[in-house]
């Protein structure tokens, strides 16, 4: 939900006329633009609230090339009798068999061994990425039962979470470099965020206009595999054991304005470029007007899209086509 993935092309071609050599990316989510942004030859740092999200960006961006080796992989796979079944136990008929559960517990009781903070950041992007491709949809708002209906057989579906993490293992391994720069993965909220960058990338949760935005809801269980839900609270009365929502401005009507204000005043020393989407509040003129509070110009790119999320009709047709924004303030 929310990834650029798809837009990257677009992306690079407006980066491209814009000079700079360091930049952040404030809400880095799925990683793909710091990664762009690496391989742009700048020096990067990301930044997100959201532990997955954190070791995604340690992992593949701010990794001097540090790769896992063979070993790392078999220790991490070997049945340790000291593994806590907390995921099993917790998580027992809701989303995965019991082998794909005990799986994960044995690999988080493994991962004690590696004191690399860069192997560690590789395994549990790994394994979150192992979990979130097999499970149907790829969102764990819905039962392993509920999401019947959207298992339509794909090989996904049917791989074990154990050969879904060796071949995210891989791909990762083949994904990290060193490019020689200084590069860093932080932890936090944005507006602890450090400010000395040339270009600030902005791509904050929204308020759509149905719906919701919260990447907790959908993704609760990556985010608590990513810490092994230590300090998180599950909500008792959760049928899918949803853990307790972090309050963010952006996601409210009554705060967002604000909270945009607030972003482009903190950094409204560097280059602002705000990554937003025609379906969300505040509107464009709105967004428009905040920024030319801090910046001489303001220049709107704009780029047809199509998300592929929803499944049903209503999506598709009356939510799932936007046209995207980039907000240059200069």
């Amino acid at each position: 939900m929310g990834s650029k993935h798809r837009l990257l092309p677009w992306i690079h071609g407006v980066l491209s006329d814009l000079h700079f050599d360091t930049a952040l990316d404030a809400f880095s989510g799925s990683g793909c633009i710091a990664y762009l942004l690496k391989t742009m030859g700048k020096s990067v740092t990301t930044n997100d609230f959201l532990r997955f999200a954190h070791h995604i960006a340690n992992g593949l961006t701010a990794n001097p090339g540090v790769q896992l080796s063979r070993s790392d992989l078999e220790g991490l796979l070997q049945n340790t009798p000291k593994a806590d079944r907390f995921i099993e136990r917790t998580f027992d008929g809701i989303f995965f068999t019991r082998e794909d559960l005990r799986f994960l517990d044995n690999t988080w009781a493994n991962l004690g061994r590696i004191e690399d903070p860069y192997k560690r950041s590789l395994v549990i992007s790994a394994m979150s990425r192992a979990a979130i491709k097999k499970q149907p949809r790829g969102v764990f708002t819905v039962s392993k039962a509920q999401a019947r209906r959207y298992d339509d057989g794909r090989r996904d579906t049917r791989l074990s979470l154990r050969d879904h993490f060796l071949e995210s293992a891989e791909l990762f391994n083949s994904l990290v470099y060193d490019d020689g720069r200084t590069h860093a993965a932080l932890c936090g909220d944005v507006f602890s965020a450090p400010t000395e960058a040339d270009l600030v990338y902005l791509d904050p949760p929204y308020v759509p206009r149905s719906d919701d935005n919260c990447y907790i809801k959908r993704y609760h269980f990556i985010e608590g595999l990513a810490c092994y839900w230590q300090g998180l609270d599950i909500l008792p009365d959760s049928k899918v054991k949803k853990i307790r929502k972090r309050f963010t401005p952006f996601s409210y009507r009554r705060t967002a304005s604000e909270a945009f204000d607030a972003l482009f005043a903190r950094f409204r020393k560097s280059t602002l470029v705000l990554s937003y989407s025609s379906n969300g509040y505040p509107d464009l003129q709105e967004l428009v007007r905040l920024m030319k509070r801090y910046k001489r110009r303001v220049t709107v790119h704009h780029h047809h899209h199509r998300y592929h999320f929803g499944t049903h009709d209503a999506v598709r047709q009356e939510r799932a086509v936007v046209v995207e924004y980039l907000l240059i303030g200069d």
